[in-house]
């Protein structure tokens, strides 16, 4: 059996047509919508970018225990129990975070993998002298992101054409290989939104103001000409990585693999560009835009080509897909898993496999869907009290829980605090780490999350306008409790959030 998982980061889904878009130009993307079932109520689980790799590697969320951190010596992987059952796993990456402090152990549960340098702040092109921001620029300046942007001279050199290169290299070396997963991740459109001039054209883009190419987090603080601008930048470079999806796509025709081989397609999150005048992600709360993320599964030989699947899904569910795929039980992983095979639902099997998706970052809100309703949960403590993050392995973005970060190590403990491992973890209090991203930070509520909010998606599927609905809201929120039981939340979330 073979398999094939597409992951492009950053993916808001409303800029593909396979989920309404238009003048959004994706035709590769649509190709492979084409032949595949297209997963029109699929959401995120731990947010952002390495909780949700987590997430599908693991088959577990995780924004219930702790933040953005390393694959845990007591996970088992996806990529270890294809192993244990003979299955060979190979990941072609530009995702730098993986070879940053706190993305330790990802990329080394694949069999092989192959990294490919550039990406955002990794530190790639060596200069001593760096250079400084221009007199004229709007959002982000990274230096060393300058440097890397150097090694750029023409479409092919960019990062995620690279990424998708390696990853056909890889094909035409193992086509004629059964017992494979290849996991082709590309960092694209991840910001910044760098690309060549020639695809901003297509998108008509006059804009004649400062550079800006890389937005901030948090509220929009452009002028609206600069917005628009920025929105054709990531448009463009949704469709210069299409471009190369297409590629990968003609090697699956060119060696037959659409016949006997899985192939999905998906994001670890959305991305805001404006709406309710936010851009990005982390600092806001939760919305659509950012959680109900696309997802489109090619069974071999085609079947089921077209169907397009309103059940409720969640990325957890990828690991049991997989598994299920390969005739591996899953009963017999050793950690509980989260996630449900969504294969039942593509062969009509079964019409549901979960009542409700749970959503969220590390601390802030904890969010619920019933697919029709999405409710928001906000810490009822002002100090956001208490948060305890557990881990064995004490690292975050971009740094250890050292001396400088650790108010009062006297306040940490270990022992077996989760209680589905009896591995022993740190359990370290929310209110003794000091975080040098403020757009991961946990301490207190952000200024925007402080408040409960519902919203009927079916209704009002922008999340303008939120609901005062008092028999709704007890309903979700006896939704929440049941679900943060059933993923094993650490006691002091339900005193965090008001449910004890």
């Amino acid at each position: 059996m073979k398999a094939i998982v597409l992951l492009l980061d950053s993916v808001n889904r409303h800029y593909l047509s396979a989920y309404g878009a238009s003048g959004i130009s994706t035709p590769n993307i649509d190709r492979l919508a084409a032949r595949s079932v297209v997963f029109t109520n699929h959401w995120a689980g731990s947010l952002p970018c390495m909780p949700a790799r987590r997430d599908m590697l693991t088959g577990r969320l995780g924004f219930l225990e702790r933040n953005w951190g390393p694959i845990e010596p007591f996970d088992q992987t996806l990529p270890e129990v294809l192993r244990n059952h003979g299955i060979y796993s190979h990941i072609s990456t530009d995702h730098y975070h993986y070879f940053r402090v706190g993305g330790e152990n990802y990329c080394q549960q694949f069999d092989t993998w192959d990294f490919i340098r550039g990406q955002e702040s990794d530190p790639w092109v060596s200069r001593v002298k760096q250079g400084e921001r221009p007199e004229h620029h709007l959002g982000k300046f990274v230096p060393q992101y300058e440097l890397n942007r150097t090694q750029f001279r023409s479409e092919e050199d960019y990062s995620s054409p690279l990424t998708i290169q390696s990853a056909i290299r890889w094909l035409d070396n193992n086509r004629d290989a059964d017992d494979f997963l290849l996991w082709v991740e590309a960092f694209d459109p991840h910001e910044p939104f760098d690309l060549p001039d020639s695809y901003l054209q297509e998108y008509g883009d006059d804009y004649d103001g400062p550079s800006y190419y890389w937005p901030e987090y948090g509220r929009v603080n452009v002028p609206d000409g600069a917005l628009k601008h920025i929105r054709k930048r990531y448009a463009a470079l949704l469709t210069m990585t299409d471009r190369w999806v297409g590629r990968l796509l003609d090697a699956l025709d060119r060696y037959g693999l659409w016949e006997d081989t899985m192939i999905v397609f998906t994001s670890d999150h959305g991305y805001m560009l404006g709406e309710h005048r936010f851009m990005a992600k982390n600092v806001m709360p939760a919305y659509n835009e950012i959680v109900r993320i696309p997802l489109m599964v090619h069974m071999p030989g085609d079947l089921h080509a077209g169907k397009r699947l309103d059940a409720l899904t969640q990325n957890v569910d990828l690991f049991p897909t997989l598994l299920d795929h390969y005739g591996v039980d899953v009963s017999r992983c050793r950690n509980k898993l989260h996630g449900k095979s969504w294969l039942p639902l593509i062969r009509e099997e079964v019409f549901s496999i979960r009542e409700c998706a749970l959503y969220g970052y590390f601390g802030k809100n904890v969010n619920v869907t019933d697919g029709e309703y999405t409710y928001f949960r906000a810490s009822v403590h002002e100090d956001n009290s208490p948060i305890y993050l557990y881990t064995a392995m004490p690292t975050t973005i971009g740094h250890y829980y050292g001396t400088d970060h650790i108010a009062d190590p006297g306040r940490i403990e270990m022992g077996p605090f989760l209680s589905w491992t009896g591995f022993p973890v740190y359990k370290i209090p929310g209110d003794n780490v000091k975080m040098k991203d403020r757009t991961q930070s946990f301490h207190v509520n952000g200024e925007y999350i402080r408040q409960h909010l519902l919203f009927d998606i079916r209704e009002d599927a922008g999340q303008s306008r939120p609901l005062r609905d008092e028999e709704a809201e007890r309903r979700m929120t006896a939704l929440l409790r049941e679900a943060l039981m059933e993923h094993d939340a650490p006691k002091e979330q339900y005193e965090r959030l008001g449910l004890s």
